[in-house]
């Protein structure tokens, strides 16, 4: 698919779902209230768990803030995300292609394998029936012994809120999702607060994950 048509599509898809039309609709001050969010800790936990020079997947980078600073430290990093907008920034910020997708799209490619996955914020934009499917596609693209980290907001809700949809978690209901996965481990869980200024009283559910020798059958 030509990368023009492959655009085209993503911009259909925005005008369909809330969520990515609200990224489209805010890109520029999505990037100003985030762009210098400090994650240093957070990343750093993170990559405790790689070895150097690791290769490492943004899944749903935004404004590539994260992306750039894996770079920095000489790690191989992939990045997407659903927006085009956000795309464009975040490749002009990095300096490496973005690419466009909607995460309910993703597949890895064949030999696709990294060491570790970034999922900073990302997921929880799914619904809780679509999240299963993307982490069976996100474990395939996973070494075994990888790490993903993901966030969500703590919770228990789940629907639309302020112009984006939000699968919110709790420690125990994540762990009665996980259930589901058995080619994951709960690795690391942690409830942070939110590193925005003014926000910091809205939490987070923070985790690592690390992918297990378990392996799906293909369907016949």
């Amino acid at each position: 698919m030509e990368k023009t048509d492959s655009i085209s599509m993503i911009a259909e898809q925005n005008n369909a779902d809330p969520t990515l039309r609200y990224y489209e609709d805010h890109a520029e001050e999505f990037t100003a209230n985030t762009i210098d969010a400090d994650m240093k800790d957070i990343r750093s936990r993170f990559l405790s768990h790689l070895p150097a020079g690791a290769r490492i997947l943004d899944f749903g980078c935004g404004t590539g803030r994260d992306t750039k600073a894996f770079l920095d430290l000489a790690y191989e990093v992939d990045a997407l995300d659903g927006s085009p907008s956000l795309c464009r920034i975040a490749g002009e910020y990095t300096g490496i292609p973005v690419q466009c997708m909607d995460f309910r799209q993703y597949s890895p490619a064949e030999g696709e394998y990294y060491d570790g996955i970034w999922a900073c914020a990302s997921l929880l934009h799914l619904r809780r029936k679509d999240l299963f499917p993307v982490m069976q596609e996100l474990g395939k693209a996973m070494k075994a012994g990888a790490v993903l980290y993901a966030s969500f907001k703590y919770g228990d809700r789940e629907g639309e809120r302020n112009g984006r949809y939000f699968t919110d978690f709790t420690q125990d209901g994540f762990r009665e999702f996980m259930k589901m996965l058995p080619e994951f481990r709960l690795a690391e869980q942690w409830v942070t607060g939110d590193v925005r200024p003014g926000r910091g009283d809205e939490r987070w559910l923070n985790m690592i994950l690390e992918r297990t020798e378990y392996q799906r059958r293909q369907s016949p």
